[in-house]
């Protein structure tokens, strides 16, 4: 099966990426992608853009040689009332990645991490909770899974989580995890590159480790399957 889509991918915008969009839709070409989602950091993580970067997104074609746009973002969960650095402004985008970072809200306990995240969900953008895999940020797995389901939104499996040079602590652990509960509950997950250099983009080999390791059921990997994708973003 081949991926079709990577909807985790930053550019020089995000102050600790290193290639340009049309560097990346080179790289997303040649990687075989149909689909190219831009997520730059939520204006919270230090580097970012600011805000006008993200009311001005309308400006980025929706195709681009051939790949079809996505204009989304990476926003920072900030609290345990999964309040997100982009909630003002997420009209303007596609979709919203929501992840934990540590610039942006403290290590807390499981229970506190656990309704961050759950509440996060309840933003109506925020369609995938990003890079769930690091020990610093114990969450209830079974928990977050269950409320997922209810809100349709789906889990990325990092590419750069599992690298063996990752600073995320215990990802290889904890998404093994988190694939027990996915499967279980029938809650779709996404490969995502979190790629900071054109190189990475639609770059899976760990995440296509990881759910081989696990037995994962493939048909609830959105990037092998175009309709669901379609369907999952509202691709006219």
């Amino acid at each position: 099966m081949k991926a079709l889509i990577d909807v985790h991918t930053h550019t020089i915008v995000s102050g600790h990426a290193y290639s340009t969009i049309l560097e990346n839709v080179e790289y997303a070409k040649k990687a075989g992608l149909k689909y190219l989602g831009l997520s730059e950091h939520g204006p919270m993580m230090p580097g970012a853009p600011h805000m006008y970067y993200f009311c001005n997104i309308h400006c980025v074609p929706s195709e681009i040689n051939g790949i079809r746009i996505l204009r989304g973002a990476e926003a920072n969960i900030l609290n345990t009332d999964g309040d997100i650095d982009l909630k003002d402004i997420d009209y303007y985008l596609d979709y919203l990645i929501a992840s934990l970072h540590p610039p942006c809200i403290k290590h807390g306990s499981i229970e506190e991490n656990t309704k961050a995240v759950i509440n996060a969900m309840n933003h109506e953008k925020v369609r995938i909770i990003g890079h769930l895999d690091d020990s610093r940020y114990p969450v209830d797995y079974e928990e977050v899974v269950k409320y997922a389901k209810e809100k349709d939104v789906i889990f990325e499996i990092n590419n750069s989580s599992l690298k063996p040079t990752s600073f995320r602590q215990g990802a290889r652990e904890n998404v093994s995890i988190l694939l027990k509960y996915c499967e279980k509950y029938e809650v779709k997950i996404i490969f995502g590159s979190d790629a900071h250099i054109c190189f990475d983009v639609g770059s899976f080999k760990y995440c296509e480790e990881v759910i081989k390791e696990n037995n994962f059921n493939k048909d609830l990997v959105l990037n092998y399957n175009e309709d669901e994708i379609a369907k999952f973003f509202k691709i006219d």
